[in-house]
């Protein structure tokens, strides 16, 4: 079984002021002649850290990670304001064309798979390949599975805690609710919203874990931050039409794809990369029969380095 690469520091580390109000954090890691890649954070909201490097062969990769707008080094942190889908693809863009990159390969999991396919639709000429772990393709089916009528039923009692900080009146559209909370001007009201939140998600997303496998210790301003960008976003729909992706699909040009989904995966479903696999002639679907969500699950991190590896021979 595969596992994660050696540690490695980045070879450069720089931020880049792309509007009036965010700094973008970036990093380049690995080869600097290699293969390029980009790796897409999850969430929205999350960020990327230094495992993030490591599914890739140094010595065959030129690796570059970034925190989206708001995100973990980004500043200002759990900033909305001219924070789109379109504005992330816009940054990833700019990110390319300063770092002279002719084409690239697109990783990313579950929002970063769904940023990826959306930046991939809208410049196919700069893509060499992708590959997508947990696709969410940010339908309102997907959605609604999430926080509304679905995944619920599956996590009852975790459930109630989540949707019971809500008033009875606003509990139709939980989104919409707790987007409002995590605004709000209270500093107690936006930590409250942002535990239930924080706390629902966490159970759905690590329920193949154990307890220790997944203890957060992030402080809770930066909790509050990661849930605004989640909340900003969902609430927004993510600033896509509905069925987006699906309905663009002949614009993603033809490259090497390969998706990777977990069967146990409760926070993005399975069917999402099944859809997307069956529209796109010549993916690939790796389906991991005892894999999750997470990318640091043993299973999930075996055939994604197994896919980064593969990817070495089919760039080449």
């Amino acid at each position: 079984m595969r596992t994660l690469y050696p540690e490695i520091e980045p070879n450069n580390r720089f931020n880049i002021q792309i509007d009036s109000i965010h700094s973008l954090y970036i990093e380049e890691s690995g080869n600097p002649s290699g293969i390029p890649v980009i790796f897409i954070h999850g969430g929205p909201g999350a960020g990327s850290n230094e495992n993030h490097r490591r599914y890739f062969s140094p010595d065959h990769y030129r690796i570059i990670n970034f925190d989206q707008r708001g995100c973990n080094r980004s500043t200002p942190a759990g900033e909305i304001r001219s924070n789109t889908t379109q504005d992330l693809i816009s940054d990833m863009e700019q990110i390319r064309s300063k770092l002279k990159i002719d084409r690239w390969l697109i990783f990313g999991g579950s929002w970063g798979s769904t940023l990826g396919l959306l930046y991939t639709q809208t410049y196919p000429g700069y893509v060499i390949g992708l590959i997508l772990r947990g696709t969410f393709l940010a339908r309102q089916s997907d959605l609604d599975w999430f926080v509304k009528n679905g995944v619920n039923r599956i996590f009852p009692e975790a459930w109630k805690r989540f949707i019971n900080h809500v008033p009875t009146t606003e509990q139709d559209d939980p989104v919409d609710s707790y987007y409002k909370l995590i605004q709000d001007k209270e500093v107690q009201v936006r930590l409250d919203a942002a535990k239930h939140w924080s706390n629902w998600s966490a159970t759905v997303v690590s329920y193949l874990l154990s307890p220790n496998e997944f203890i957060s210790h992030d402080p809770t301003d930066k909790i509050v931050c990661e849930v605004a960008i989640e909340t900003h976003y969902a609430k927004h729909r993510y600033f896509i039409n509905e069925n987006q992706i699906l309905d663009n699909v002949d614009k993603i040009p033809d490259v090497p794809i390969t998706l990777i989904h977990g069967r146990r995966d409760l926070t993005c479903t399975l069917d999402a990369s099944w859809d997307l696999h069956k529209a796109i002639s010549g993916s690939e679907l790796v389906v991991v029969r005892e894999g999750g969500h997470l990318a640091g699950e043993p299973v999930m991190t075996d055939a994604l380095v197994e896919a980064t590896d593969r990817f070495i021979e089919k760039l080449a």
